[in-house]
């Protein structure tokens, strides 16, 4: 984030992982490329990132390296990617900038390539930065629903489809295959939260949880604890995931966002109004999970007798 007098800016670089390699054995057995899907995936990663400073996306940048040049000669893949890039911009509300797309033999495997971006986005009126230093003890904590996996954790779900007789065909309890399970696109929440600084809400925190599953929810600097009393129902793609890995609750929090895409740290009195907005304009379901309380950094999940301490935020 810089200062640019009247306003101010933020920038954000961001991948999507190994997630396209989940696409291209779906492929396999349904015929569809799910690079639009990816797409999407790649673009939330990157704005769902950026927004949770109070930015608003204005320019988005692709990048898709690849193995060899010829991976760009799959046309239908190449449609795919540009209809779905074209359509996560637009639910991002911000313009395709442009991007790159080298050829990097011998770094990245032949046949496969690495899809990331980047993006710019201007915060304006200054007010709405929020770096953290508005939290507050009391604040509630709004969850709003995820799609399912994101794109976190691919590669232990990876992992689970090679030891599956049917892989990614392997049907879960809502009648989907795991592969398509997976591929459910990331939702993209920069919408929501401009509708939610126009209607007056006074957001003083958000975090995208992504990596580090739940413990991201006390990613701010101030030391607090955030205390849940209520969660979401995940998708049945983490209860899956979750029996075929043999993890614990601890271990599924701590790294997955188990039915929660997105927090919003805001005041009490603006529940209502933020989750009649969540659900009329967008569609999305949301949660008042919890609160924040004096104490030490902790984010204590009581459903599930969960406690994690500051020092687990740390990469593992």
């Amino acid at each position: 984030v810089w200062d640019r007098g009247d306003h101010y800016a933020a920038f954000v670089i961001e991948g999507l992982g190994t997630k396209n390699l989940v696409a291209d054995a779906t492929r396999k057995i349904t015929g569809k490329t799910y690079y639009d899907q990816v797409a999407q995936d790649t673009v939330a990663m990157i704005i769902n990132d950026l927004i949770v400073v109070g930015a608003d996306p204005e320019v988005i940048n692709m990048y898709v390296g690849s193995g060899t040049s010829d991976w760009f000669e799959d046309l239908k893949r190449a449609e795919d990617l540009i209809v779905g890039w074209k359509k996560a911009c637009n639910l991002a509300g911000a313009t395709w900038g442009g991007g790159e797309s080298p050829t990097l033999k011998g770094i990245i495997v032949q046949g496969t390539a690495d899809l990331a971006g980047a993006s710019v986005g201007e915060i304006k009126p200054k007010k709405r930065l929020t770096l953290g230093d508005k939290l507050m003890a009391g604040d509630a904590i709004l969850f709003v629903e995820s799609s399912g996996i994101h794109a976190n954790g691919l590669t232990l779900a990876r992992t689970i489809a090679s030891r599956l007789p049917e892989g990614y065909a392997t049907p879960l309890s809502d009648g989907k295959s795991y592969g398509e399970s997976l591929l459910t696109p990331t939702h993209i929440y920069a919408k929501l939260i401009q509708d939610l600084f126009d209607a007056g809400i006074d957001i003083h925190y958000m975090v995208n949880i992504t990596g580090h599953g739940w413990r991201k929810i006390m990613r701010a600097s101030k030391d607090f604890s955030y205390v849940i009393d209520q969660i979401p129902e995940p998708q049945p793609v983490f209860k899956f995931i979750q029996e075929q890995s043999g993890n614990d609750d601890q271990e599924m929090y701590g790294n997955f966002n188990m039915g929660a895409g997105f927090a919003i740290f805001i005041p009490q009195k603006d529940v209502k109004l933020a989750q009649e907005i969540a659900k009329s304009k967008h569609q999305l379901n949301s949660l008042l999970a919890g609160r924040v309380e004096d104490g030490p950094k902790q984010v204590v999940i009581k459903p599930k007798n969960i406690v994690f301490s500051g020092d687990t935020l740390g990469v593992r």
